[in-house]
């Protein structure tokens, strides 16, 4: 009896040091803010667990598959190709946002507006306006052709051309969370290294840099995995990465299991960039340690480098935004002088529109609690609630919307084929961009502030919507324009989720390409444009106007 009674109390207390040791990571947060988090978590790992599922289905042979030399150039050129993308994209965006939020540069609000715009046009149109100007035969090669008889320039495909294409259109990324993370910095601190006798570089590399290393961490992690779930400037510029290969896979082949196993090596891949951005951003604090009223930063005078920098701004938005809208102009004209009819389709971009919007109020919406669960409650858990919602954005759209099919088809009926699914697949899809650059402002708030309201006996929820909230509605705003422009530009995914009758203008402009029918996608292309921009116009202007009121 005494033993037994022993037993089962070593027993009881073995269960509640299981209990404690589960309850631990969740002492302290809300219910309201741990629950949904973990929900949404559940819903990006979906593409995941039908990964392995596919996989099962090849039996042994998906060791084969992961071994072969084939699987190992694939991850060689998708390495390459990140690494090379997302250094290339740090290096245009620092001294961009430096000069339009800390200088005196010429024409500053116009500049703030015109550099993120290349982010509106998507990879597979970016891809193609570089390689009509840019080919062997490309329209640069005919102008110079008579004035210095050059008959071919050096080939762009490859390496090279996808390189290119990637970081002139997505180096916004890293843009945007910079600029955020600049307007909101405390000045004191750069005025306290001017006062002790350091210069302007100096104060920009031992102060300013060292701030902004959750926004850079954020960004360059967006374009990491942007780049590794890119299909279509790597199609079109002929690039064997991780995203053509399992395109390739599952359209040339009857059995999807070998391109779910290259999905999964592809999901390993994204683990190993999580764990170097976490290592990367680590973890010292960026909040204001005091308080006070922010007070706008002093702005540099450039001098004698303002016409350089002029040049450079104009450089980067000559290349990045009137290069593309030229060529589209120029196969639009071709188009006309053919005879082909001039239609706007505004039908399909009413769709995306639509779309595109409800799917950036959704991921705002779910993106809050796994931002406030990693920042204000940090623990294993949270830790891997947040590495876990970036899952779906690694994963290309084809692969994410095989999923949803698979699930709709077999367990959720009566979502499937309806927008509701769609938007729940562009969740999965860009979540990680809300995710970044919520969680970079949310840094910049000082958790003391957020204790003093609730000490005064405000609720939880309601310290967010007076006061926390306000203080990160820049990063809110550029977390959900992200996810809207981004949106517009999915093709994948829509392809194979939308309803019945539901055309968008990528659809439009994907199905004219195929057929190589470019100048009828010149309009589409040219309205995507259009429509894409008005958010991103609309926001630097808000922001400018912001950082000039305050």
């Amino acid at each position: 009896m005494t033993t037994s009674g022993v037993d089962r109390k070593q027993n009881l207390s073995f269960w509640g040091r299981v209990r404690t040791s589960l309850a631990a990571p969740l002492a302290g947060a809300p219910v309201a803010v741990w629950l949904p988090a973990l929900a949404i978590v559940l819903l990006m790992v979906a593409p995941l667990v039908y990964l392995v599922i596919r996989s099962a289905d090849a039996g042994a042979g998906w060791i084969d598959e992961v071994f072969r030399e084939r699987t190992f150039v694939l991850f060689r050129n998708t390495v390459t190709l990140t690494a090379a993308v997302t250094i290339s994209s740090v290096m245009l965006s620092l001294p961009l946002a430096w000069l339009t939020t800390r200088t005196d540069l010429p024409w500053r609000r116009f500049w703030s507006i015109v550099t993120p715009l290349p982010l509106v046009i998507p990879s597979y149109v970016g891809a193609y306006t570089v390689i009509a100007f840019l080919g062997p035969r490309g329209m640069l090669q005919g102008w110079l052709e008579p004035i210095f008889g050059i008959e071919r320039l050096p080939q762009i495909y490859g390496f090279a051309g996808a390189w290119l294409t990637l970081t002139l259109f997505a180096f916004p990324y890293v843009l945007l969370s910079l600029r955020a993370a600049m307007n909101g910095l405390d000045p004191a601190l750069e005025e306290s290294s001017r006062s002790m006798g350091f210069g302007a570089l100096s104060t920009f590399m031992y102060v300013t840099l060292p701030n902004l290393r959750p926004a850079i961490a954020a960004g360059s992690l967006l374009i990491a995995l942007y780049v590794i779930s890119d299909f279509g400037a790597v199609s079109l510029m002929q690039y064997d990465s991780f995203t053509r290969g399992i395109y390739n896979q599952y359209r040339g082949a009857f059995d999807r299991s070998i391109a779910a196993t290259l999905a999964l090596v592809l999901v390993m891949l994204t683990a190993l960039i999580l764990i170097a951005e976490s290592w990367t951003r680590g973890r010292a604090r960026y909040y204001r340690s005091s308080a006070g009223v922010t007070r706008p930063p002093k702005r540099h005078e450039l001098g004698s480098w303002k016409i350089p920098a002029l040049g450079f701004c104009i450089a980067v938005s000559s290349i990045t935004m009137i290069m593309p809208l030229f060529v589209i102009g120029y196969w639009l004209a071709r188009g006309l002088q053919a005879g082909e009819p001039f239609v706007f389709v505004w039908d399909a971009a009413l769709n995306s529109g639509m779309v595109s919007l409800v799917a950036a109020i959704a991921a705002l919406i779910f993106a809050t609690p796994i931002v406030i669960f990693s920042v204000r409650y940090p623990s294993w858990l949270s830790y891997l609630a947040e590495r876990l919602s970036y899952m779906g954005y690694a994963l290309p759209g084809i692969v994410v919307a095989l999923a949803f099919v698979f699930f709709g088809a077999n367990y959720l009926t009566p979502l499937y084929q309806t927008l509701g699914m769609l938007v729940l697949a562009y969740v999965v899809l860009f979540l990680p961009q809300a995710v970044g650059i919520m969680r970079s402002a949310l840094l910049q708030v000082n958790p003391h502030i957020e204790e003093a309201a609730k000490s005064l006996g405000s609720s939880s929820g309601l310290v967010w919507l007076k006061i926390t909230g306000p203080l990160v509605r820049s990063g809110l705003i550029s977390g959900g324009l992200l996810v809207f422009l981004t949106v517009m530009k999915e093709l994948p995914a829509t392809i194979l989720l939308h309803p019945i009758g539901f055309d968008t203008l990528p659809m439009r402009i994907w199905n004219a390409t195929l057929e190589g029918f470019w100048a009828r996608a010149a309009a589409p292309s040219l309205l995507l444009i259009l429509v894409a921009a008005i958010p991103m116009i609309l926001l630097a202007i808000n922001e400018d106007r912001r950082d000039q009121s305050s």
